[in-house]
């Protein structure tokens, strides 16, 4: 059985999202991916680009090469991304300095659907699971309290940099984006970026081929040996990130980046010490309208055709 076109534009729909939340800083593409019910095939295909497949090439063909890659997957999922990232990043900012409260209101409830979403898979939780969840709820917790770094000029220190963000990227929980900041690289990244130095840029580059080929051999790892304690981890590791982006914040510390303000350092606060209006209504609208979206992609997912694996498997 293949996908059709049908399933294809559906695939490049969810890399729409996935470019949607990448832009957001606390919220992970990985997220979107998992809750769309496509993470294990993206890492699956991820952990399969090999040497061996320019063998394929050689002696099967470009076709066979382009089969064995899952290309067709991995090229509607990228169109998608980045059709988001062009397009949506100025929407998506636009709409978090005019209506933040709103939107990290939605993105909360998104984001406490998905550790839902995602406990669910395991079919029976025990004390050990239950550990390592709570083990997982920890370290990204612990992370989103994390003091930003003074960033390093130093060739080791882009790659590092590139390959620990594109990490985070495709995990579930903390954004690309606020591990860079958390490394002291995001203003030394974005600003190379828009200035076109092509050697940070390609070192940053470098490192997250290098980080996302390495990691996703370990997830898929994972995946197959100990689905259940993974699944464990990444519910408590969504959990601990909630903390990143709970709507009420007060802000200690910014940074001038590009001419915005960058948010370096911020504490949660209830509603009712917030200050300024904390919106309640409008924004518990929209974490509900952000938790039903999740039941919504969920139905969606469990109508599309087999992946890529249980495609060879059948």
């Amino acid at each position: 059985m293949k996908r059709n076109l049908k399933s294809y534009l559906t695939i490049s729909l969810k890399g729409l999202g996935m470019g949607a939340a990448d832009v957001v800083p606390g919220v992970s593409g990985g997220t979107i991916a998992f809750i769309t019910g496509i993470y294990e095939e993206l890492v699956t295909t991820i952990a399969n680009v090999d040497f061996g497949l320019i063998k394929t090439w050689k002696k099967e063909g470009f076709g066979k090469m382009w089969e064995n890659l899952n290309g067709s997957f991995i090229l509607a999922l990228l169109l998608g991304i980045f059709f988001s990232v062009f397009t949506l990043m100025r929407l998506t900012n636009y709409l978090l300095e005019t209506y933040p409260i709103i939107v990290w209101s939605f993105f909360f409830g998104l984001v406490l659907a998905s550790v839902w979403y995602v406990g669910k898979q395991i079919d029976r939780w025990n004390v050990k699971l239950v550990s390592f969840a709570l083990l997982g709820l920890i370290i990204a917790y612990g992370i989103t309290l994390l003091a930003p770094a003074d960033g390093i000029e130093h060739p080791l220190y882009y790659l590092l940099c590139g390959s620990i963000a594109i990490c985070a990227m495709i995990l579930p929980g903390i954004s690309g984006a606020f591990i860079l900041v958390l490394m002291g690289a995001y203003k030394s990244i974005t600003e190379a970026v828009s200035e076109f130095n092509l050697q940070v840029v390609g070192l940053v580059g470098l490192g997250a081929i290098i980080g996302i080929l390495s990691f996703s051999r370990i997830l898929k790892w994972l995946f197959n040996h100990y689905k259940a304690i993974t699944l464990a981890i990444l519910t408590g590791f969504i959990a601990g990130s909630l903390n990143k982006i709970w709507p009420w914040k007060k802000v200690l510390e910014t940074e001038l980046v590009k001419g915005k303000d960058v948010i370096l350092k911020e504490v949660s606060v209830l509603p009712q010490n917030f200050d300024g209006d904390p919106k309640l209504f409008a924004a518990s609208l929209a974490a509900i309208f952000g938790f039903l979206l999740i039941l919504f992609l969920e139905k969606i997912a469990e109508n599309q055709p087999l992946s890529h694996a249980e495609h060879k498997d059948s």
